[in-house]
């Protein structure tokens, strides 16, 4: 069995093997993922999107992200588990933002904690990391911000948004994060950040020129009937696949071929014969 990727694992990655992560949410998709070979699992917030059902991910709270990051970590994957801190849980004040990030650890499980944003969030990163909590940051399009960005929208795409983002991966490594996630960016910025900093890239919608790949894994499995983003490739068609299978089982259930001899349990014939003939088997 492979060794155990660490934080220390994952920044030793810079610039060499791409880094491969995939989101999971309960136990039997972070098996999947695991199986499958995944460096990292992320417990995205896109919880809110893909399992609840809600339009962004500003709906699912600390009770729930945390909820779902104890069932990922019961997988014991080889892959880093990395608990998504969500809206709200860290914008208040840094002494909250410890607690919850603490929380992602003690009750989830968590080897480290994801969050979005720049330079401003430099205060709590710094706090978190002083907790001994591994920090991994998240740049570009941050789907916590989405209403001040107006919608999901490509950020970076004008020479100053750009250099914002520059200045923001530089200040995120000199904190101390052991990765940034790159979201919705264009490919020539990801390519400027990439070799700008000295910690792996992780890109989602952000061109090939990073450290590693992000998707979500509904996305990747084509789980969902939803409209998918133009950086996403489905890699199958469960959601199909899934429909037909109930189908089938519904026909042999309506058919009455559902269950056949082999998938029931029977009595001994002479219980069976007491039982029906309405004797007592204990008789006699």
């Amino acid at each position: 069995m492979a060794d155990k990727v660490t934080v220390p694992v994952v920044r030793a990655r810079k610039g060499g093997a791409r880094l491969k992560m995939v989101t999971a949410y309960d136990t039997p998709s972070a098996r999947i993922a695991d199986r499958a070979g995944a460096d990292i699992i992320l417990v995205g917030d896109s919880l809110a999107n893909v399992v609840l059902g809600f339009e962004t991910t500003l709906r699912v709270g600390v009770e729930e992200m945390v909820h779902h990051t104890a069932a990922v970590s019961r997988a014991r994957p080889r892959a880093l588990v990395v608990g998504d801190m969500p809206f709200l849980s860290y914008h208040v004040s840094v002494e909250e933002a410890v607690r919850h990030a603490g929380r992602f650890v003690r009750e989830g499980g968590a080897e480290a904690v994801k969050l979005e944003g720049g330079r401003k969030r430099i205060p709590v990163v710094e706090a978190v990391l002083a907790a001994e909590i591994p920090v991994m940051g998240h740049i570009g399009l941050t789907p916590q911000s989405v209403h001040a960005m107006g919608g999901y929208r490509v950020q970076g795409k004008q020479v100053d948004a750009a250099r914002a983002l520059l200045a923001d991966a530089h200040a995120l490594e000199e904190a101390g994060v052991f990765a940034i996630v790159l979201e919705g960016v264009p490919a020539e910025l990801a390519a400027a950040i990439t070799a700008a900093v000295a910690v792996p890239t992780i890109g989602i919608g952000a061109g090939k020129a990073v450290d590693g790949q992000v998707l979500v894994f509904h996305d990747v499995l084509g789980f969902h009937d939803q409209r998918l983003a133009k950086f996403v490739r489905p890699y199958a068609h469960l959601f199909d696949d899934a429909v037909a299978a109930l189908s089938a089982f519904f026909a042999d259930v309506e058919s009455g071929a559902f269950p056949s001899a082999e998938e029931s349990y029977t009595m001994p014939p002479e219980e069976a014969q007491a039982l029906l003939g309405g004797g007592d088997a204990s008789a006699g």
